[in-house]
């Protein structure tokens, strides 16, 4: 089946969004036990298919507007269910939750048609804050498993992605107030993929 006769959401990047979609319950489960070897590796994987999937729609020529759409929402729904997880299972304060959650909430309100019509696309600021805040979970989930001692360093980490999720969702929303109602996107799509 050619590119132009495949539906747009059936390509290999959406399936390995979806398979980190379903990894999410087995790492939320594994983390709330309290993290160990499992729990970093399980993590490990569940963050590799972010950069899989992105990959993989760039080498494979499979870019779809599902997967504009579907990427993100993986993303965002993930880091939050395993932040409330750590948060529940007292490895990092209810603050740093709250402040990606609320964050999060606002780009959902303000800055979503915009993305979705294509009008602002993702920014460095956006692509460092993501790095940031998925490396300093997995950092966080690896030294409660390993090096205990360590857990006060990696929840400042956090907080360090913390402070560039709230700079990065006040850029998206003001771009997202600033774009014209229908004009093309700057730099792209809204994701990479």
């Amino acid at each position: 089946m050619s590119a132009a006769d495949r539906p747009d959401w059936a390509t290999i990047p959406n399936l390995v969004t979806l398979v980190r979609l379903a990894l999410l319950l087995p790492v939320c489960l594994r983390l709330a036990d309290g993290p160990d070897t499992l729990a970093v590796v399980l993590l490990l994987v569940w963050a590799s298919t972010d950069w899989i999937d992105g990959m993989l729609a760039r080498a494979l020529d499979q870019t779809s507007r599902t997967g504009q759409i579907m990427d993100p929402i993986a993303d965002r729904l993930g880091l939050v269910a395993i932040v409330l997880t750590l948060a529940l299972a007292d490895l990092l304060p209810w603050a740093a939750l709250a402040v990606i959650v609320v964050v999060d909430a606002a780009m959902a309100v303000l800055a979503t048609r915009a993305a979705l019509g294509g009008r602002i696309s993702v920014s460095w600021l956006g692509k460092i804050r993501t790095f940031v805040l998925m490396a300093s979970v997995f950092l966080l989930v690896a030294v409660a498993a390993w090096a205990p001692s360590l857990v006060p360093a990696a929840q400042a980490l956090v907080w360090v992605g913390a402070v560039l999720h709230v700079g990065s969702g006040v850029d998206y929303i003001v771009r997202a107030r600033r774009a014209p109602a229908a004009a093309p996107a700057e730099a792209g799509p809204p994701s990479r993929r």
